[in-house]
């Protein structure tokens, strides 16, 4: 079972209102409904919103929300929100839409008490809120991450720092939508949290916004499955043509198709590894181009990403 609450919160009856919170979390529970061959990846991801007056999202519903979230036993509970984040001396707090002072809202250290004691075996956690990088510290050294096994925080900005929004969308958002999108996919076509930060702290500038990750896992979730940039079949051969570390494939103008000499054989492995070469596993050696590696029985070598899925494919791992 895999769960999923996203939250997005543009009105606020008391304090200032917000533009593309509403938007980002439709974006992301789109993005998170369903896999890229259209199968089920979450389930019915229950969405709130608060576009105006006639919905208010009150502090009590909201934590209820996120209590149930987290009391079930399943494989992941995620929780997104878009919204207010409010920081003071006693910790971080996720703004509901009748928030008086900030401090009043949802304390994140009772969302990571929820998180922390579920009974789900992937707990994550992605704020996309201001302060929102508090998330998960101890109470007195801050500098310190309280968070168990299981449990993952992926936020907007650090516990000093607003979180921006540009093009009426969440800058930290808009850049989980585009990871989700494939951009942070690996070569198998799965997006785990790890990917989506190495994706996101990447594309903001030293002098941005940073992200913030926190993490107690074994081993990362897939939180979609994207198309593969290659398929899997051709990568599966990769520890065939490629038997040991650091071998060289010998190639010559038969592997090329449009050459007199072709072998049919020869050209289909040749398509493999042009295949390879796109996606940055094999390079020639001696040559510029595949192309002309072939024709001047030049040779092509693994990249350190190759020799990487080799080793996976050949220990039986893909």
């Amino acid at each position: 079972m895999r769960k999923a609450l996203i939250v997005g919160i543009n009105h606020y009856k008391h304090i200032g209102h917000l533009h593309g919170c509403v938007n980002d979390a439709v974006a992301v529970k789109q993005m998170l409904d369903r896999n890229f061959d259209g199968t089920v990846n979450f389930p019915q991801p229950k969405l709130i919103v608060g576009t105006g007056p006639n919905d208010i999202i009150e502090r009590s519903e909201l934590r209820d929300a996120i209590k149930e979230l987290f009391a079930d036993d399943g494989e992941v509970s995620l929780f997104y929100f878009a919204g207010h984040g409010y920081v003071d001396a006693a910790g971080g707090y996720l703004c509901a839409g009748d928030c008086k002072t900030g401090d009043d809202g949802i304390a994140l250290a009772d969302i990571l008490t929820f998180a922390n004691s579920s009974p789900a075996r992937n707990r994550i956690i992605i704020l996309d809120s201001c302060f929102s990088g508090i998330a998960g510290a101890h109470s007195i050294k801050t500098q310190l991450a309280e968070i168990a096994e299981g449990v993952t925080i992926l936020t907007a900005s650090t516990k000093d720092q607003y979180a921006t929004e540009q093009n009426g969308s969440g800058v930290f958002t808009g850049l989980l939508v585009d990871a989700l999108s494939g951009a942070a996919a690996n070569l198998i076509g799965l997006v785990t949290p790890g990917s989506v930060y190495a994706h996101i702290d990447q594309s903001l500038g030293s002098w941005s916004q940073r992200p913030v990750f926190k993490t107690n896992v074994k081993r990362f979730v897939s939180l979609r499955q994207v198309q593969p940039p290659i398929p899997l079949g051709d990568l599966q051969q990769i520890a065939r043509l490629f038997p040991s570390p650091g071998h060289i494939f010998q190639l010559d103008a038969s592997y090329e198709p449009e050459h007199a000499s072709a072998d049919l054989a020869n050209t289909l492995v040749f398509a493999t590894l042009q295949k390879y070469n796109r996606v940055g596993l094999v390079v020639p050696v001696g040559a510029d181009h595949m192309y002309h590696a072939a024709i001047h029985s030049k040779a092509a070598r693994l990249t350190a990403t190759g020799e990487h899925y080799r080793r996976l494919v050949a220990e039986g791992l893909i």
